[in-house]
This record gives C-alpha cells, sequence and structure tokens, in this order.
C-alpha cells in the first residue's frame, strides 16, 4: 500500500442502505488495517477552509511578545497559544519545530461539562479569528461525529453509541505552524513519530507533503489527500477501547528537502475526544480466545492527564 484508502462518507449519509454498509466495510477495513482514510464528503466548504488558513497564517505572522500574550501554561497548552519547541512526542526530549494555537470546545453554560473546560482566548487583533475557527470546529465535530456511528455499526454496537461520548467532549482544534528551518535541526524534526492520545483525528488538506504513516512492514509512506478530502485516524483512545482491533497508527512529520528550509508549513488537525468520563475499558465483544484484553480500565480523562505529562504540557 503506498497510499491510504480514500472513502466518502456521503455513501453513509445516503438513504440507500447498500451504500451506507458500502462505507462501513471500508471505513473498517482501513482502521483495522492502516487506521487512516482520506474522507471526500465532509461538512467543511472550501471557503471555510481557506478563511480559516488565512487567519491562521495572520496569526503565526503576528510578533512573539503578541502571541506569547496568549499562551498560558497554567492550562497545559489545551486553550490557546503554544509557543515554538514545547511539545515533544512521548519518549523524546527534543521539541518538535512547530508552534501551535488550540481551540477548544463549546458548551452551554448549564453543560455538566461547562466547570471542566477552559473558555476559549479571544484574539483580539484579529476580529474574525476565532468566530472562523469556531465554524471549522464544529463542522470538523459534526463531520466526526458520523464517523464515529459508522465505526460503531462495524463494532457491533448501536449506530449511536459513540453520541453521547463525543457530542460535549473535549475535542481540540489545532492549527498548525511549522516555521521555515533556519539551521540544520539536531535529531528534531517537525513533529517526531507518535500515536494520537483521542478516538480520532480529522486532518484538514495540510499545505504540502510531509505527513507519513508507517505500515506494518514498518515502512514510512507518503499520506497524501486530495485537496477535498480530510485525512482521518485512529487514536489511541480508540484503540485501546476496541483492544486494538481498530489500529492507532505510529505517523510523523518530517523535515522537507534542504531546497525548501525556508517555507513555512501549515496544518490543522482537529482531535476528537470524549467527554472525561467515559470509560475506556476494552469493549467485550472485542475480546475472545485470539485476542485477549490488552489494557487496564481506566477513563478518557486519565489516559488524557497522564499523556499530556508524557509530552511535557503538563509538568506532575
Amino acid at each position: 500500500m503506498q497510499n491510504i484508502p480514500s472513502v466518502d462518507l456521503g455513501d453513509f449519509l445516503s438513504n440507500d442502505p447498500l451504500r451506507k454498509q458500502k462505507f462501513v466495510n471500508e471505513i473498517g477495513n482501513a482502521f483495522e488495517d492502516i487506521g487512516f482514510v482520506a474522507l471526500k464528503g465532509h461538512f467543511l466548504d472550501q471557503q471555510l477552509v481557506e478563511e480559516l488558513y488565512s487567519e491562521i497564517r495572520q496569526f503565526f505572522s503576528l510578533p512573539l511578545e503578541i502571541k506569547r500574550s496568549y499562551e498560558n501554561p497554567e492550562l497545559g497548552g489545551q486553550r490557546g497559544y503554544v509557543s515554538f519547541g514545547k511539545e515533544h512526542a512521548k519518549g523524546r526530549k527534543e521539541g518538535d519545530l512547530k508552534e501551535f494555537w488550540h481551540f477548544g470546545q463549546y458548551v452551554s453554560a448549564d453543560s455538566k461539562y461547562a466547570s471542566e473546560y477552559p473558555e476559549n482566548i479571544n484574539v483580539k487583533e484579529l476580529p474574525r479569528f476565532n468566530e472562523i475557527g469556531k465554524q471549522a470546529y464544529q463542522m470538523l465535530e459534526k463531520t466526526g461525529i458520523y464517523v464515529l456511528r459508522a465505526l460503531a455499526l462495524r463494532l457491533g454496537l448501536d449506530e449511536f453509541y459513540f453520541d453521547n461520548y463525543a457530542k460535549e467532549g473535549n475535542s481540540i482544534l489545532r492549527p498548525i505552524h511549522y516555521p521555515p528551518i533556519t539551521s540544520e535541526p539536531e535529531n528534531a524534526i517537525r513533529a517526531a513519530a507518535h500515536g494520537d492520545i483521542n478516538l480520532i483525528t480529522l486532518l484538514m488538506g495540510a499545505q504540502g507533503k510531509g505527513l507519513q504513516v508507517k505500515n506494518h512492514d514498518g515502512e514510512w509512506i507518503d499520506a497524501i489527500a486530495e485537496p477535498d478530502e480530510l485525512v482521518i485516524n485512529v487514536g489511541d483512545m480508540l484503540s485501546r477501547h476496541t483492544n486494538n482491533r481498530l489500529k492507532s497508527t505510529i505517523h510523523q512529520v518530517v523535515n522537507p528537502p534542504r531546497e525548501l528550509w525556508g517555507t513555512s508549513r501549515y496544518s490543522i488537525p482537529f482531535f476528537m475526544h470524549p467527554v472525561s468520563d467515559m470509560p475506556l475499558n476494552c469493549l467485550e465483544n472485542c475480546i475472545d480466545n485470539d485476542n485477549p484484553k490488552q489494557f487496564e480500565d481506566t477513563t478518557a480523562g486519565d489516559f488524557l492527564y497522564e499523556r499530556l505529562v508524557d509530552l511535557g504540557l503538563i509538568k506532575k
């Protein structure tokens, strides 16, 4: 496999049971094999994508002292700005060659999770930044809900099993800026090899090559999607919950060839998290004699906390 499979959410949304089942089969096979797909037919329109990229380019072009005024280490990087080199992959000391911003969940004041989620941070220099971010967040979340419904059917669960866990989940929209590389990086790349923490990740069309996925033969392959596709992958939470039936695949963002060092790269992943009290215990129908239980019981909140410590975003 030299690239990731492509699927069309329009099949699942159709009123045709055969097309709906076709989507369930295709995305299920992909996530049980390599853990990645390219998805057409999502809810993000091209104008919104272009507006969001325009806003984030403007934000990351602001002077460093302005960007740092939106950095709040007490939040463990969960809202606002995280400066260059602060995050590293699990098991590595070198900081990744990136800076990023976090938009978080939007819940009503009477939600049981309202006190759990920090407020989103408003960028006063860019009047449309926060509204465009919110629109993209909600369209990606809507897309993710339907993907999880397809996966629930694949796993033999009720179609809406994940809805109550994901709809007010602790999801994060992360615009990332990989700045131009000015000198030979010492044992550091733009994003070192890692698995994502969450249920699923939805990645808006990254600007240029760089994302690579490790296949079952240990080979790195380029994960390339069409401009109108999202790249979607399984995170560690979903892999754990399904007793590794759905695969959380190791991936990385490599440095460009030297002739492209002078260019920035932008990428916008949406990390779809459940609510903190979701049990991540292995599903009973994913455990059998051939695949015994591989993970201890835990909750999404406890698992997230431990991983943020691993990444260097929370100090124990």
